[in-house]
């Protein structure tokens, strides 16, 4: 008897547990396929996706099965002999890949952070300006000797990537803010708004609206020591950032040479500065200017050669009198060897003020006239690059204003030269000391000299 039981509990034992797990195995077995078809499903999207980006050239179409581990090709061994509940997580996770995959192509905008957390330790002279950091002038009459400490001139930038544009083009932009604004006591700082673009970019054309230097003076001065205006502010760079639209279109003479055109619309600035108040009164604070430059430039190895022409023409409106800006520059770039560099920019014309300038671009007369200042200008700079981490940098630039077009107590020349050294501490700490001098002659009176010392620490983001 017990032999029987025995036998029956052998036979019905393994046939109930069979039937209790075979709705589990069946259930499994499903759910198996329906993410397979989904997986499928999504894996054509992504293709589709591709094949998209890719006809518009805005990236590269990389083969399918280097991407994608769920593409066509043969099952993996180890895969098809893992247990059920193996295979279901792995494809469980490449669902979940792909889903993020297609999203993000879809969606994801990219925000960069980025910008330069700055101090400055800085002393004036007894003709600097006891409340302006760094004085782009010397004064008339001498004063107390000053200097403090300060980080109003950190600036805050966002850069950013935006979605393809029609025949392969990309939209992308920028946007820069500081600390310059108020009157840099500690409680009284404000954000500024530096310089800004929306860039609508293909591979050889690029339409810009932005707020920027104007379009004929796009380089600079190396500094630390004066970011909250452009290094050089009337003494030869024409820097002012005014709203501006702007066209590029770029050609190729083969692999090292090539030809940058450029034409653009500059808002001027129209501030009066050495007009009596009945002209400043009637004067229009902005006009249309017209810009247009062509860099031509060519490589080889470390060496390069850039060189620009430019043109900016526009017209200052007080009341019923039109005073014409015409202003023609150069600016360059010239790299011998991979440790050093020469650059600078030159000018000449006439109302200069309204890019940046001495402010004095117009001076009326007691007789009435009102008379466009013509005027003359640039700046140069060296720079060495000894190591890595030590650059040395010398440069100095001027503005002669006319004096047949001045009148007494207008500034005739405005010369400032300087010289700093940059020790990189790490990946992104620098270190700098600059010291500069300027020297502002005032027509009738005579020439003022300012000295500056500068010790800055930069961190960059």
């Amino acid at each position: 008897m017990r032999a029987h039981l025995s036998a029956m509990l052998f036979v019905i034992v393994p046939t109930l547990a069979t039937a209790q797990s075979q709705p589990d195995l069946t259930d499994v077995v499903k759910r198996l396929e329906r993410l397979e078809l989904q997986n499928h499903e999504l894996l054509n999207e992504v293709r589709a996706l591709r094949e998209q980006l890719s006809a518009r050239g805005t990236v590269p179409a990389p083969p399918l099965a280097a991407t994608d581990p769920t593409a066509a090709t043969p099952p993996q061994p180890e895969l098809a002999q893992a247990p059920l509940d193996e295979r279901v997580n792995v494809i469980e996770r490449r669902q979940e890949e792909l889903e993020q995959s297609k999203v993000g192509a879809e969606h994801k905008l990219p925000v960069r952070l980025t910008g330069t957390v700055l101090f400055n330790a800085y002393a004036n002279g007894r003709y600097g300006t006891s409340d302006n950091q760094y004085p782009t002038t010397a004064n008339q009459t001498a004063g107390p000797v000053t200097g403090g400490g300060t980080f109003r001139q950190t600036i805050i930038g966002l850069k950013f990537d935006g979605p393809g544009l029609p025949a392969g083009g990309q939209v992308g932009g920028a946007v820069y803010l500081d600390l310059f604004g108020g009157t840099g006591t500690s409680l009284n700082t404000l954000m500024r708004l530096r310089i800004a673009s929306l860039d609508l970019k293909w591979r050889d054309t690029t339409v810009s609206i932005a707020q920027d230097k104007p379009l004929i003076a796009p380089r600079e001065p190396e500094s630390l020591a004066q970011l909250g205006f452009s290094p050089l502010t009337g003494a030869g760079n024409l820097w002012l950032w005014q709203p501006q639209l702007r066209v590029e279109q770029r050609l190729h003479f083969g692999e090292n040479a090539g030809l940058k055109a450029q034409a653009g619309v500059y808002q001027t600035s129209e501030t009066g500065t050495g007009l009596g108040t009945e002209y400043r009164d009637i004067m229009s604070r902005s006009r249309a200017g017209y810009e247009g430059r062509f860099e031509f430039w060519k490589s080889s190895g470390d060496r390069r050669v850039e060189i620009a022409p430019g043109v900016h023409v526009s017209d200052s409106h007080i009341g019923t009198t039109t005073v014409p800006s015409r202003i023609l520059t150069v600016d360059w770039l010239i790299r011998p060897t991979a440790s050093f560099d020469w650059t600078g920019a030159f000018f000449s014309g006439k109302n200069v003020g309204v890019l940046g300038g001495l402010r004095q671009g117009i001076t009326s007369f007691p007789s009435g006239e009102l008379r466009a200042i013509e005027a003359m200008g640039g700046w140069t700079q060296l720079t060495w690059r000894t190591t890595q981490r030590l650059t040395f940098t010398t440069y100095a630039g001027q503005e002669d204003d006319r004096n047949s077009d001045l009148l007494r107590g207008n500034i005739g020349k405005n010369l400032v030269y300087a010289g700093n050294v940059f020790y990189r501490l790490g990946p992104n700490v620098i270190a700098s000391f600059e010291a500069s001098q300027t020297r502002t002659t005032y027509f009738g009176i005579g020439t003022r000299l300012n000295t500056h010392y500068d010790l800055a620490l930069a961190y960059l983001f």
